[in-house]
């Protein structure tokens, strides 16, 4: 828009100022405003002749300065059509491309500082990025989810069609993520009517709305500034308990909390004699959690959340 607005203020300057050589068929002269009326023409391609070039000297400016002015707008107008074109047809590709391939994959609502982080500890457990679909309002946001290779959607959560775009009736899980708790109300309750399977995680600011989400579908509810609150607070009273829940938080770091499956040997062996720290046994739908009369012995077919160094 700038590069055609300079080309039209050129050819109008140009024109204005060489007004002598031009004639207008109304009224003989050219004034700013025929100046302005015949540089649009020209530049489109109109050409209605009421305002033309007189003397030869208007004529050879004309052709050597109105003429490129001209063939530059076009490049312009055409280059700038043709790449919005190329670009939406390349995104709808790439969407068609994903969609046919997709299953049981991730969908990230909201790509702000929750969503990146949530992202990024997926990534760092493994998880690959081309099964991560992003869904944000913010076209920006968007666009830099798309630069880092994931599948990025520009819309409205809460709307069902932007949903099915994503594929939710397919994903396995689905993480919430946005900035306002009324809305990820709205998104929740949009995605059970949709999937009623998939594993649904919210963060919220407030701990009122956690059990408002909890009816609406939510599997888990994270409440992000009562969490950040207790680590702060945590960490003012015992600064090691704190630089310990943040060694179990940062993937890979020292210490990390990880669910695995049972590994050789350790069905029928009592929890505690794992090599690992057992913090609570899966068994089927039930988690029986430390020091619970469920965790005290492992069985075939238990999956196990335990506390283990990083490198093991």
């Amino acid at each position: 828009m700038l590069l055609a607005a300079a080309v039209l203020v050129t050819t109008v300057l140009v024109v204005y100022l060489d007004r002598g050589g031009y004639r207008d068929s109304v009224d003989g002269s050219v004034s700013l405003l025929d100046a302005l009326y015949y540089a649009t023409v020209t530049l489109s391609t109109t050409g209605y002749g009421d305002v033309i070039p007189a003397t030869p000297s208007a004529r050879l400016v004309n052709v050597l300065v109105i003429t490129p002015l001209r063939v530059l707008f076009l490049i312009v107008l055409v280059g700038t059509t043709l790449e919005v074109l190329t670009e939406r047809t390349r995104e709808q590709w790439r969407l068609q491309k994903w969609r046919k391939r997709v299953e049981q994959h991730t969908v990230v609502v909201g790509y702000g500082t929750k969503g990146r982080s949530a992202i990024r500890a997926l990534v760092e457990d493994g998880c690959d990025p081309q099964q991560i679909v992003v869904i944000d309002p913010d076209p920006g946001q968007v666009a830099e989810a798309n630069n880092a290779g994931l599948t990025a959607i520009h819309g409205d959560a809460t709307r069902r069609d932007v949903l099915e775009l994503a594929e939710v009736h397919e994903a396995a899980r689905i993480l919430v993520a946005t900035q306002r708790d009324d809305t990820a109300v709205l998104v929740t309750l949009t995605v059970r009517q949709l999937n009623q399977h998939a594993v649904v995680i919210v963060a919220v600011r407030e701990s009122e709305n956690a059990p408002l989400l909890s009816q609406s579908g939510a599997n888990s509810v994270v409440v992000s500034s009562e969490a950040a609150g207790r680590l702060l607070g945590l960490s003012a009273t015992s600064p090691a308990t704190g630089e310990l829940f943040e060694d179990l938080l940062v993937p890979h770091k020292d210490l990390e909390m990880v669910e695995r499956d049972l590994l050789p040997g350790e069905a029928g062996s009592p929890a505690r004699a794992s090599k690992d720290l057992v913090l609570a046994v899966l068994r089927g739908d039930q988690v029986h959690r430390f020091g619970t009369p469920g965790s005290d012995e492992l069985r075939d077919g238990d999956r196990v959340i335990v506390v283990r160094h990083a490198g093991r």
